[in-house]
């Protein structure tokens, strides 16, 4: 069973200046309310110490995703860093993921989860499909893979450090990235981001091993966000055998419109 998208159309233009200026501020109110909730989400379901990859986003590095890391950590899984500095963008960054991953998986002798922010999740979704027999599932937080070079409030930055010619990419390869990844994968989104739009953040048809997962918040704050936070431990707890769609209960599903099954 899959859950629709309400008003859902590919937009033409970046999301607004309101949504971009107020992303700081958005963010910091995220932190507050993980800061307020942090004993509750360390009761989340606990891990099977299986390895997870986590993927910073666009002019990033490691240490934007710290409290990501700590918390999936702090849930008892062998979490792994990127270990590439700044994330400057361009393609070549995903057959960089593709050798730390098998460097991890071959390190535990496990599949490895992968977890990406923004630019981070368009990578973890290529490595997923480069080397699918070494990923257990994709998790994406608020990741343009629907539209990768659509306008958004990043691309400016994108273009000024790379020029035209970094938008080189083959069509085939641009109609790869908006295919689902061959492993189970959660894309989970917010429509108030500021920077990239939803749309290009969502499956734009789930199948029986993809979900759609909406959340309120910002883009910065995804991170941190205690909706975001809840939603990846309970996914990464899926049986690796039997993946299943999160479907929250009772107040949680509160949370997340789009997965309301009461």
């Amino acid at each position: 069973m899959t859950q629709s998208i309400d008003n859902y159309s590919l937009p033409e233009k970046a999301p607004s200046k309101l949504l971009l200026f107020t992303e700081g501020g958005r963010a910091a109110f995220e932190f507050g309310l993980f800061a307020a909730t942090r004993k509750i989400l360390k009761n989340g379901p606990k891990g099977d110490g299986h390895p997870v990859l986590v993927l910073p986003g666009f002019m990033t590095s490691d240490r934007s995703t710290s409290v990501l890391r700590n918390y999936i950590d702090s849930l008892g899984y062998n979490v792994k860093t990127w270990d590439m500095g700044l994330n400057l963008g361009g393609p070549e960054y995903a057959f960089k993921v593709a050798d730390r991953l098998e460097e991890i998986s071959d390190e535990y002798g496990k599949k490895v989860s992968i977890v990406g922010w923004s630019l981070g999740g368009v990578y973890a979704r290529e490595v997923a499909r480069q080397v699918p027999e070494k990923v257990r599932q994709v998790i994406t937080l608020g990741s343009p893979f629907g539209g990768i070079f659509e306008k958004n409030n990043a691309r400016w930055f994108y273009d000024f450090l790379h020029g035209p010619k970094g938008l080189d990419i083959s069509q085939e390869l641009l109609k790869d990235i908006l295919l689902p990844p061959p492993v189970p994968s959660t894309a989970i989104f917010t429509k108030e981001d500021g920077v990239v739009n939803w749309q290009h953040c969502i499956e734009r048809e789930e199948n029986e091993t993809t979900q759609n997962v909406q959340i309120g918040g910002s883009h910065f704050g995804l991170g941190h966000n205690p909706a975001a936070l809840y939603c990846i431990a309970n996914r990464l707890k899926q049986n690796e055998q039997e993946w299943s769609r999160f479907e929250p209960k009772g107040m949680l599903s509160l949370l997340y419109p789009n997965c309301n099954t009461d």
